[in-house]
């Protein structure tokens, strides 16, 4: 008989809450920090010898954070449970000149990141979040959280074909928001702003890592309110669960056969080619330090590597009601469906034959249903860490996520269940 899920709607709520203090990766990994802490682990710095002892911890890279769980008697070739996730979500940030402006208005100058539907950021009352660099090398997190920026559409006055030929837009010419009215634009303004807004010296702040957010806050949807439409879901909703799981497994007291980890990694929506993305040296270097630090050698790390999983959790597409032809005929995951193995033959995700018998198990032990996705054969598929993380080490990785609709839109839309039955069947899996 199953043991009662660990989680249910009040995860929702909290998903909510995440969602909205988290308009960029610095501040969702600020986040998950803080509840790990609250959950006893402790951060460790890359530049300090490591001990072996048991325990939580965790370390800070930018905008990735891996933590893990060492059992008490984990021997050094102990294996590793993974659940991989992202932080970061397609968005407009700003160019190292950031003011600029024509015609009386002030604007600011951006740069498209990753795949956005840019038509989601139109019309749209967007703040400002990120990270500022100052001259002594420290970091300030700053959250303009108000309506700052807007980017305006041109009246339909003035394009009639709009609505018969679709919208067109010019990622340079028809994206700068603007902020303000006035001729002078005086460079270094928008920072000057920031550096106020933060608390800051005048002329503090020598680098900076900005994009814009919506800041109309998540909300349930729908009669019964059965929906949840907010940002970011792709994918600090798979974030939010793997921190809740991890937490809840180490929180349990009981004897774990492996090292529950979750690492959420940045810049998925560009390639994860940093030193902060999943096919960067970061995942590994922990792994193999964690194992070192418990006194393994070279043959240990290769025995806990050998016997690892990694779930690489990310959202999916849900069947789109609008759109049916879009999907494959025989798989149409619905939301609150449960959550969505992902198969791919091409290796577009990393799912086989044994990692789906690894997510079954994971699920049935934890009483939660799952649902099969593929791409129409007709449609580019998509990818994820997953491929990434199993080529770049040799570990077994799962394609997993939860199904939504208007995924890379400034607000997308989950169901209120599956957040909560991802990490029930997060939790299942990390305790192997």
């Amino acid at each position: 008989m199953s043991e009662p899920p660990r989680f249910d709607r009040g995860h929702t709520d909290d998903l909510m809450s995440f969602l909205a203090a988290s308009p960029s990766p610095y501040h969702a990994v600020a986040n998950t920090a803080e509840r790990l802490e609250k959950a006893g682990f402790r951060q460790v710095a890359e530049t300090d010898a490591w001990d072996g002892s048991s325990g939580g911890k965790y370390v800070l890279r930018g905008g990735a954070i891996v933590a893990w769980y060492v059992p008490e008697g984990a021997a050094p070739h102990t294996p590793f449970r993974i659940v991989g996730a992202h932080t970061d979500s397609p968005n407009l940030r700003v160019k190292p000149l950031p003011d600029t402006g024509a015609h009386g208005w002030r604007q600011v100058a951006v740069e498209i990141y990753g795949g956005p539907l840019l038509n989601s950021w139109l019309d749209r009352d967007l703040g400002l979040a990120g990270r500022l660099t100052l001259r002594d090398g420290t970091t300030r997190l700053v959250n303009v959280d108000r309506p700052l920026l807007r980017v305006p559409q041109l009246a339909i006055h003035l394009d009639r074909s709009v609505s018969a030929e679709g919208l067109k837009l010019d990622k340079q010419r028809h994206l700068q928001p603007i902020w303000g009215l006035g001729n002078d634009v005086r460079d270094g303004d928008l920072i000057a702003f920031l550096e106020e807004t933060a608390g800051l010296a005048a002329g503090e702040v020598t680098g900076w890592d900005l994009m814009t957010h919506s800041v109309e806050p998540p909300a349930y949807l729908g009669r019964d309110k059965e929906l949840v439409a907010g940002p970011r879901m792709d994918n600090l909703l798979s974030v939010h669960a793997g921190a809740a799981a991890l937490t809840a497994v180490a929180g349990s007291g009981a004897g774990l056969p492996s090292i529950p980890v979750l690492a959420a990694f940045d810049h998925e929506e560009n390639g994860s080619q940093s030193d902060t993305g999943a096919d960067g040296p970061l995942l590994g270097g922990v792994l193999e330090r964690s194992v070192f630090a418990r006194g393994g050698s070279y043959e240990d790390r290769a025995r806990a590597f050998a016997g690892t999983v990694c779930l690489s959790s990310d959202t999916g597409h849900a069947v789109h009601p609008n759109y049916a032809e879009r999907h494959d005929p025989t798989h149409h995951p619905r939301v609150n469906g449960g959550p969505i193995l992902k198969v791919n033959v091409n290796n577009r995700y990393a799912t086989d034959g044994s990692g789906r018998a690894v997510w079954a198990a994971a699920c049935e032990k934890a009483d939660v249903p799952f649902q099969s996705f593929v791409s129409n054969n007709s449609m580019p598929c998509g990818t994820t860490i997953g491929p990434i993380t199993a080529a770049r080490h040799g570990i077994k990785t799962v394609d997993i996520g939860v199904a939504i609709l208007s995924m890379h839109s400034a607000r997308e839309l989950c169901g209120a269940d599956d957040p909560h039955l991802l990490a029930n069947s997060l939790v299942a899996f990390l305790e192997g």
